[in-house]
């Protein structure tokens, strides 16, 4: 500053950060259709200029031929329009257009605008996104345009946007509707209105209160009730946005309570009239600003208001009572004011005692002058002459922007041969003066203190957004004139018109994305969310426990989202994958809990609340194939049903808040448990055990699998306040397993067979996935079709796979060619999505294509035929093949429920295995099931649902696993299945040997197969720690040994050995980097094999010496995967199946030979952590195993709770055992009640033993 000698720099800076628009939204409820234009005189036209006396904008009336037969400007450009005056305001619901009579003229799209005063023009939108409206096709005809919602405005004025490129710009227009009263009071900031109501009534629970305002100014309070004790009602005005605050100051409360706080609005100090509707019952508050609306259910003793009979509209006349705001009186017009249904301003106007007015308070709205400017894209500017005075630089305005960066303003310093830049930069303003051969000096408006010494950079982009007040040297700038080319000039500039809109309101971020934005669009950030995508509408989880089971997942926590994309948020549950996948939600009463002294005047109630709301509880239940929850009820003088008149003394609640009264697993059959239906209650007089009300323990115990009813929220009990007499129970977590949807599916057997389903509703935002296996190559996979609205889903050709739509702005298409073909016979899935920033279509894993939607086009998708599936409306290009897992915004279609009554269409789908079958891993074998497949493990050394899951065994000193081939020579009738490859007259030329092993021991005998002849195969490790595979084909000669010396392999660490004999050449693979291949010479076929030995060798055998030492020596270790050919040992000694001979001898257990060093290696690799699952949803995408300790300490401490958890349910596992014994032997009954009693006192004694405040930990 100090080197611009004398010069004067004075600038108002006013930056508007606000953030919302709104309109208006009304329903025609009554006769408002009439003809407007033909009552104006010639005065009420005008026009931006006309081509002749003949076409100016008097000539512009509908269906007239007067001069040339309608408006015609000067010149044809996106400056010109033509302006109606209807003398005051009217409320207008239609408009039409036509071109210039008999001539080329005619306007293609126009925008509409309207306002108060002919100043300050607001454009109308048809949507939210759209601001333009289709014109005419010729001269002649009519296009007319419903206004919902209606305009309520004096002056109208029509934009031409595009014309007849052939002519120029040609109008006649007519407007249609009706007189508009209202009544208006004007505050100016110092004034409000009191309305006073009859003291004697008390204060209404319910209040309607309606309004409309406009103002220039971003704060103010518009209304304020408040009571003696704090309580209060306020309306008010803040950065351009309301604020509805509700404050409960109840001292009853027990805790302290969140007042109601609901946010509205944006934009709104922009000069034009906005609604506002609040109404309250009670706990129920709705809050409407124009067409946006929120509602809310307040918590706790909010029913009640305690305020005064006063309310004050404009600011708050009490200065005595405290609020927590700023008490800025509202400036500005308030129409229509209504106070549950009273008239205020009427009351007003007339003088009525109800009402004081304070201040200056007049009943006509003031219109301020105010011309503002909007700069439509980085290429705009408006150029003005500066200061008379060439040392002084004066400017002041206000700027409204969404972009953090642009520049405002630029003046040459002629004195200083230099210039002022005034500009915003990462939503910083930045002012900067600079002179040619110096540095630029920087002066940083609004920068927080950490970010002093960054350099701040001139923005490349001009600015966009809108600015008023503009004055230079303390002089207003006419921006009318501007507009009339006689003051500076301009370019891309939309002059007496602030074109600013709010792109988040509403925000169209689903699941709580973070909407920002900039001029031209809206960004979402989904962070946090659990959803991805352009709007946060795709979930990153699974629906269930079934869909992550065929992604290859093991069992383990994992977030599911049941509804997909629909409102429902994800949580976090437990995946047991077995052959089913199995879903377990827990809950907080998982423990035995005890009840005494409860008779039915005061009954004990048991409330059940789960890791998931109920609605989340509802949609996963539904998708399943079966839930259920087991229920145990153990009873000392404590009946379910009373036996005079049959009332229940106790029950249980389901999901439906329903009373239930049947007990352990039976059907809904009233006041029956399961051995009232099996026929063995301990008294047969009774259908359940308890009620024999005998002074002993004994239960009624099962699980409950009705869908409906689950889960259990709450269990009643009333009989034990009688002496003696007491009960106990305990609810198990909620089991559901399958999924209904993943596998519900339908073959299409003819291109003209369809199934059709209702309309689907994704007007805003849709999304649909499904499976499809075809040999067609081409086909409509889905199909729904409106007016001129359609999408459509089909396989255009054997490699592409198309989505096309049209939501107003001409067909659209997006597609995935895959380099592979499509109609294999393989499960495709496909995924496609439109929303409001674009279109997208993603299939199997090919990278997904997107299609953006216009900035501001169409964004209703707008259907009403039928949904058509594997098919269309014409019966032509139909889908040949299966569809699977259909869904529509989360929601499931049942195809198979529809197939079965429709021609050319079957239920199900077969062929599973050709897409899943490689999910069978290890050597398991693909099994087809009616809906979906299952992986036969029977012939690998693995189990689990994939055989993925390893069988190993620790060995300790001296033990050994014998697998016996053949009981004797030649004779093998009672071999296994097994063994029958294996006959002693077959000859052995091959065999595939696999197997993992840890030991620390030498020399140690690993493998050892035996035969009659004298022939074997040995695997040992050495004295020096190499391991050694001996064959020995031909007894007469001395084996062929293939040693592995590279290192020591009794080094504690996990190895893996796999050997593939073909005849006489040998393949050897150790750790899949040590490989060698040998060709034998003791023989080339293995004759009679009698034994497979792991461990220790206890037959006396003719071997060779180092094989004798080794088998002498054993095995201490583990041993995993142990496979020969298709016979696993391992599991078939730890996990019999069938009359295998197995021989064990010693210590073997099972175990993992993947355990970490120091732990006891007869534990299981997989533990499943009770910790607190915390971080955001995204850190969280799936914990199966994948919850890990930061410390050794932690680690230990979580060991320990695991050792401690896993003791318990040992003990609950026992526990079950005795109580379903008890069951089965009913002839010792008095025995099983002494049992049962036995069973409660332990897990009471054990429950005791917690203390009071004990910690429930989720399994």
């Amino acid at each position: 500053m100090g080197s611009v000698t004398g010069a004067v720099l004075t600038m108002l800076l006013l930056l508007s950060s606000t953030q919302n628009w709104s309109r208006v939204r009304a329903g025609n409820s009554y006769d408002c259709d009439e003809p407007l234009v033909p009552a104006l005189s010639q005065a009420s036209f005008s026009s931006s200029s006309e081509l002749s006396s003949s076409h100016g904008p008097g000539f512009a009336r509908l269906n007239r031929r007067d001069g040339a037969g309608g408006w015609s400007p000067l010149v044809s450009n996106k400056y010109q329009w033509l302006q109606i005056d209807l003398g005051e305001r009217m409320e207008i619901t239609a408009v039409a257009t036509q071109g210039g009579y008999g001539s080329s003229n005619w306007v293609t799209s126009y925008l509409l605008m309207f306002s108060d005063s002919g100043r300050n023009w607001k454009q109308y939108r048809q949507e939210d996104s759209i601001w333009g409206f289709s014109g005419n096709a010729n001269a002649d005809s009519v296009v007319y345009y419903r206004l919902q919602p209606s305009i309520k405005a004096r002056f109208l004025r029509f934009l031409p946007l595009e014309w007849n490129p052939k002519g120029r710009i040609g109008m006649r227009i007519e407007v249609f509707g009706c007189a508009y009263r209202s009544e208006v009071v004007d505050l100016d900031g110092r004034s409000s209105l009191l309305y006073r109501f009859d003291q004697k009534s008390p204060s209404p629970i319910k209040e309607i209160i309606s309004l409309k305002f406009k103002t220039m100014q971003s704060d103010g309070i518009l209304l304020h009730r408040e009571g003696q004790n704090g309580d209060h009602i306020t309306l008010e005005l803040r950065r351009g946005k309301l604020f509805l605050l509700i404050d409960s100051a109840d001292t009853r409360l027990p805790s302290p309570h969140t007042p109601v706080n609901l946010t509205l609005g944006s934009l709104l100090d922009d000069q034009h009239w906005h609604a506002v509707l609040i109404q309250r019952a009670g706990k129920l508050v709705n809050f409407t600003v124009d067409e946006h609306r929120h509602r809310f259910h307040a918590q706790g003793e909010f029913s009640y208001l305690d305020l005064d009979s006063e309310i004050s509209f404009g600011g708050i006349l009490a200065p005595g009572k405290s609020v927590s705001f700023s008490q800025k009186n509202f400036h500005g017009c308030l129409e229509n004011l209504y106070y549950n249904g009273v008239d205020i301003i009427d009351l007003a106007k007339r003088q009525k005692p109800q009402i004081i007015a304070m201040g200056n308070v007049s009943f006509s709205c003031s219109q301020p002058q105010s011309v503002p400017v909007t700069f439509l894209s980085p290429r705009s500017y408006l150029a003005l002459p500066g200061s008379s005075r060439e040392d002084e630089v004066a400017a002041a305005f206000q700027f409204r922007t969404w972009n953090n960066a642009g520049l405002l303003l630029f003046s040459e310093l002629q004195l200083v041969s230099g210039g002022l830049l005034l500009f915003l930069n990462d939503g910083k303003l930045k002012l900067n003066l600079y002179q040619p051969g110096r540095l630029p000096s920087d002066i940083t408006a609004g920068c927080p203190d950490n970010s002093f010494g960054s350099k701040c950079k001139n923005p490349l982009g001009g600015f966009q957004g809108c600015m008023r007040r503009i004055s230079i040297s303390n002089k207003v700038v006419d921006l009318i004139s501007v507009q009339q080319g006689t003051l500076g000039n301009f370019s891309d500039l939309q002059i007496d018109s602030c074109g600013i809109t709010d792109r988040c309101l509403p925000n169209y971020c689903e699941h709580g994305g973070e909407c920002s934005q900039s001029w031209n669009t809206f960004h979402c950030n989904c962070a946090n969310t659990g959803y991805t995508g352009a709007t946060c509408h795709n979930s990153i989880y699974e629906q269930s426990c079934e869909a992550y089971k065929h992604r290859g997942n093991t069992s383990g926590f994992y977030y599911i989202d049941s509804d997909g994309s629909g409102p429902l948020e994800p949580f976090l549950l437990y995946c047991n994958m077995t052959e089913t996948a199995w879903t377990i939600i827990q809950h907080n009463g998982s423990e035995i809990t005890r009840v005494r002294n409860t008779p039915p005047e005061n009954p004990y109630a048991g409330f059940f609340e789960y890791v998931a709301s109920l609605e989340q509880l509802q949609a996963t239940i539904t998708r399943a194939e079966h839930c259920e929850q087991e229920l145990a009820y153990y009873c000392k003088k404590s009946r379910l049903v009373n036996r005079q008149d049959g009332t229940p003394l106790s029950w249980w609640v389901g999901r439906t808040n329903e009373t239930h009264t049947y007990w352990g697993g039976s059907l809904p059959d009233p006041q029956k448990c399961t051995c009232g239906l099996e026929g063995n209650c301990i008294d047969s007089q009774y259908y359940c055990n308890c009620d024999a009300d005998r002074n002993e323990w004994t239960n009624d115990t099962g699980f409950l699998s009705y869908k409906e009813h689950l889960p259990v929220t709450k269990i009643v009990i009333t009989d034990t306040g009688r002496p003696h007499s007491e009960a106990a129970y305990k609810l198990g977590p909620l089991l559901c397993r399958g999924d209904r949807s993943f596998w519900n599916s339908a073959s299409f057997n003819t291109e003209a067979s369809y199934l059709h389903f209702p309309t689907f509703h994704g007007e805003l935002s849709a999304d649909v996935s499904f499976f499809f296996k075809t040999t067609a190559s081409s086909g409509v996979f889905l199909e729904n079709l409106g007016i001129t609205d359609f999408i459509r889903i089909e396989l255009r050709s054997p490699a592409v796979v198309a989505f096309s739509f049209d939501v107003g702005n001409g067909p659209s298409e997006v597609s995935v060619q895959s380099p592979t073909h499509f109609n294999d016979n393989q499960w495709h899935h496909v995924r496609v999505e439109r929303n409001m920033k674009e279109a997208s279509i993603q299939v199997d894993q090919l990278p997904p294509e997107t299609q953006p939607a216009p900035a501001d086009g169409h964004v209703l998708l707008q259907l009403n035929s039928q949904l058509f599936v594997g098919g269309t409306a014409t019966r032509q290009r139909g889908f040949l093949g299966c569809l699977r897992a259909l869904q529509l915004n989360g929601q499931a279609l049942d195809l198979e429920d529809r197939a079965r009554v429709t021609p050319g269409v079957e239920p199900g789908c077969r062929g599973h295995c050709s897409s899943y079958g490689k999910l069978c891993r290890n050597g398991g074998n693909c099994r087809e099931k009616p809906s979906g497949f299952s992986c036969d493990c029977t012939f690998s050394a693995y189990t689990g649902p994939f055989c993925s899951d390893e069988i190993a065994a620790y060995f300790g000193s001296g033990s050994s696993v014998v697998y016996h081939f053949q009981e004797n020579y030649p004779l093998s009738k009672n071999a296994s299945s097994h063994a029958a490859s294996f006959h002693g007259d077959l000859k052995l030329r091959r065999e595939m040997i696999k197997f993992s092993f840890r030991t620390t021991r030498t020399p140690s005998s690993l493998l050892y197969v035996s035969s009659f002849y004298k022939e074997y195969l040995s695997v040992i490790i050495a004295k020096n720690g190499s391991l050694q595979v001996r064959y020995k084909l031909n007894r007469y000669q001395e084996p062929d040994v293939i040693t592995f010396d590279f290192k020591n392999m009794a080094d504690g660490q996990l190895h893996h050995v796999q050997i593939n004999r073909e005849e006489g050449a040998v393949l050897v693979e150790i750790d899949e980097n040590a490989r060698r291949q040998v060709h034998l010479s003791s023989g080339t076929e293995f004759s009679a094999v009698k034994s497979l030995v792991l461990g220790r060798i206890l037959e006396h055998s003719d071997v060779d010496q180092e094989t004798a030492l080794a088998g002498a020596q054993g095995f201490l270790g583990c041993l995993s995967a142990v496979q020969l050919s298709h016979v696993a040992p391992l599991k078939a000694a730890l996990h019999p199946s069938r009359s295998t001979l197995v021989t064990v001898s010693g210590h073997v257990t099972e175990s993992s030979c993947v355990a970490q060093a120091g732990t006891d290696a007869t534990s299981r690799e997989r533990t499943h952590s009770f910790a607190d699952h915390s971080g955001t949803r995204d850190d969280r995408e799936p914990l199966a195993n994948a919850i890990k300790s930061d410390s050794a300490v932690i680690g230990g401490l979580i060991a320990v709770v695991i050792f401690i958890l896993l003791c318990i349910t040992a003990i609950a596992v026992r526990i079950y055992q005795q109580k379903r014994l008890y069951k089965r032997n009913e002839a010792k009954r008095s025995e099983n009640v002494d049992g049962a009693e036995a069973v409660l006192k332990s897990q009471l004694n054990r429950q005791n033993a917690v203390s009071e405040n004990q910690k429930e930990y989720f399994f």
